[in-house]
């Protein structure tokens, strides 16, 4: 049997010396968000490592719809997290099915089981005998 141990609680004092004040903190805040927005070609660069798809290559395909004339840098990198997710939850779900078959591989069965299975992919039904 294990013994419980406790551990008195000493609380923490707050020392103006220590750290700055709320406002001074505030403001440090301000400064870096400030200095986020003058460097928008280095957010760019931070969306494009953030992303695992080419972002050139999904504008120019937003860009195939006639709707969309302009799209900006952030819209791409949503848009790209989004199919992201998408795959990776389209894929987790496909390799419940493979391993029910014992397999570690996903084979064009194991999607076409997972959609027929969810709800939420009912929008995908014969869309993968056209590819």
């Amino acid at each position: 049997m294990a013994a419980a141990v406790a551990t008195p609680v000493i609380p923490v004092e707050h020392d103006p010396d220590r750290c700055g004040s709320e406002e001074e903190s505030r403001g440090a805040e301000a400064e870096e968000e400030s200095s986020r927005q003058q460097t928008a070609p280095a957010a760019a660069a931070t969306h494009s490592r953030l992303s695992k798809l080419p972002l050139a290559r999904i504008k120019a395909l937003m860009k195939t719809d006639p709707d969309v004339s302009l799209a900006s840098q952030e819209s791409v990198f949503i848009i790209a997290k989004a199919t992201e997710l998408f795959v990776e939850m389209i894929a987790k779900d496909a390799l419940v099915y493979a391993q029910q078959g014992k397999r570690k591989t996903l084979q064009r069965k194991d999607l076409d089981n997972a959609i027929e299975a969810i709800d939420e992919f009912a929008f995908l039904e014969g869309k993968l005998n056209t590819a």
